[in-house]
């Protein structure tokens, strides 16, 4: 076996390749040539790339969005990880902030997908065993799995982001021949304040791409042409040297301003400014997209940074303190762009209330639901990996040719049942096989606030500005779920190790694509 300090020093390999870094501008007016007529390409189905808001809104009747997302495995720690920023946070009207976790299966616990999404959030697709230009056995297997084992309604998978951001033509395409509703690949790598900026709000691609010309082979000038498939652009922050400065994915792992070293107040600082132009232009989304791992306080042997835990952190409490502000998913940012609706009208807009399944919390029902499933979840016991399923364990792990193995009845067991398209997940009883709501009026609560002029709060709420305090703790929730103590089982070292291999051979094809 691999020593353990060898394996923690290989996983900065995993950051690097993952992580989308970016050196300067990946597009350029001349170079994406595109065209869009506006009175032609219309929602809710068809939207140009444009800085300008949706709708015909203007930008002070625009909130202002902050997309949360995270990559790769969901794990107990990765979870922890992104709670200590979003657990005790809320939207202007009350409600807890929703996220989006692209999810690759190599490592991950189905039973914390099961409960992260019944919680509210948005799981999306980044490919089975987290692999660029993925096939489509990649793609698809992923979305089998995830329905079939932690019970993911495949109707709910609507997004895709592609393992190091690198996505072909190929790709998009076969994205939108498996019906996806988006991708969230491409970056927008030039500052909003510059006349020839890429930060355009989500459009669909009927008249092809408008990012990454510059590096993604055979896109842009009308290509490729996918009616109703959406693109959201991944927004970077820069610092102090403009274009040339961008940060995309964990911008606070870099070093701000050329510097050699990472300084938290240079982050913090270019973070504010990047955002501040935003929210006083056009209000184009922001994003915080992150590989939660590198910040996990609960991953063992790791010593996460808390100046920098407490500097994002920071930045939120801050952020949220302005007018109209809010912490979304993609999906909550795709349906707002879809059916634009002024600020003063966000109350009674859908997508961002907090509706919460009724059940009864006495109730024995692996349902996603933790007080609901204690002590009925399926412990599968592969050496390699084990993890946790309401649904039955398969007699192998999930492969791009398997994604979906037979249960494993060996040991008499009787099968569980699997989710099926006519019930929501929260109310499916896979044991009993039995839906306990059929009807259309399922119980829901809806937990909102109102919100608007009439004396209502137009912010959300912080866990309180501790970044000048190092040695303090964020006040969070941690997330918890009856995971098994040992995150990794022996038989894993070895494949992580492989898998940083790949990472340092992903990173090598992604900078020779800059």
């Amino acid at each position: 076996m691999l020593p353990y300090a060898l394996l923690l020093s290989l996983l900065p390999l995993c950051v690097i390749a993952q992580d989308g870094a970016i050196s300067g501008p990946t597009t350029s007016p001349s170079a994406a040539g595109y065209s869009c007529d506006p009175t032609k390409c219309k929602l809710p189905d068809c939207n140009c790339a444009s800085t300008d808001p949706p709708g015909g809104l203007k930008p002070s009747d625009v909130p202002q969005f902050i997309v949360f997302t995270a990559d790769d495995a969901v794990q107990s720690y990765t979870l922890d990880s992104v709670n200590q920023f979003i657990g005790q946070r809320v939207n202007p009207n009350g409600c807890p902030i929703k996220m989006t976790y692209f999810t690759s299966l190599s490592y991950t616990n189905y039973t914390l997908v099961t409960d992260w999404y019944v919680a509210g959030n948005e799981i999306a697709d980044h490919t089975m065993t987290h692999v660029g230009t993925p096939s489509a056995q990649e793609i698809n297997g992923n979305l089998i799995a995830l329905n079939a084992l932690a019970g993911i309604p495949l109707s709910d998978i609507k997004g895709f982001r592609a393992p190091f951001l690198n996505y072909s033509v190929d790709t998009l395409k076969l994205l939108a021949q498996s019906a996806f509703t988006y991708d969230s690949s491409a970056a927008a790598s030039i500052p909003v304040t510059d006349p020839n900026t890429d930060a355009y709000w989500p459009y669909t691609l009927d008249n092809g791409m408008a990012n990454n010309c510059l590096s993604v082979p055979g896109t842009c000038r009308g290509e490729p042409k996918l009616p109703g498939f959406w693109e959201i652009p991944m927004y970077a922050f820069f610092d102090e040297r403009g274009v040339v400065g961008p940060h995309l994915m964990d911008p606070w792992l870099d070093a701000a301003n050329g510097a050699s070293t990472v300084n938290d107040t240079a982050t913090l600082e270019y973070m504010k400014k990047t955002f501040t132009d935003h929210y006083n232009g056009k209000r184009q989304p922001i994003g915080l997209y992150t590989h939660p791992i590198h910040l996990s306080r609960t991953y063992p042997g790791v010593n996460a940074p808390m100046s920098t835990i407490n500097m994002i952190n920071a930045f939120l409490d801050w952020a949220q303190q302005q007018q109209n502000v809010w912490i979304v998913s993609n999906l909550q940012l795709l349906e707002w762009v879809r059916n634009p609706v002024p600020v003063s009208q966000l109350s009674n807009f859908a997508p961002l209330k907090c509706t919460t399944p009724q059940v009864d919390s006495s109730a024995q029902i692996c349902n996603g639901i933790p007080k609901n499933e204690n002590g009925l979840l399926s412990h599968c016991a592969f050496s390699d990996f084990p993890f946790y399923t309401c649904y039955g364990c398969p007699t192998e792990h999930p492969t791009p040719d398997q994604p979906n193995p037979p249960q494993d009845t060996s040991q008499g067991q009787p099968e569980r049942h699997r989710l099926p398209a006519n019930c929501s997940t929260p109310f499916w009883d896979p044991i009993a096989g039995k839906c306990l709501c059929t009807a259309s009026t399922c119980t829901f609560t809806d937990l909102s606030r109102p919100i608007g002029p009439n004396g209502a709060n137009l912010t959300g709420g912080g866990t309180g500005d501790a970044f000048n305090q190092p040695d303090s703790l964020p006040s969070y929730t941690p997330f918890s779920a009856g995971t098994p103590s040992a995150l990794l089982a022996a038989g894993a070292w070895p494949a992580l190790f492989i898998s940083a291999l790949g990472a340092l051979v992903g990173l090598l094809g992604v900078m020779a694509r800059l």
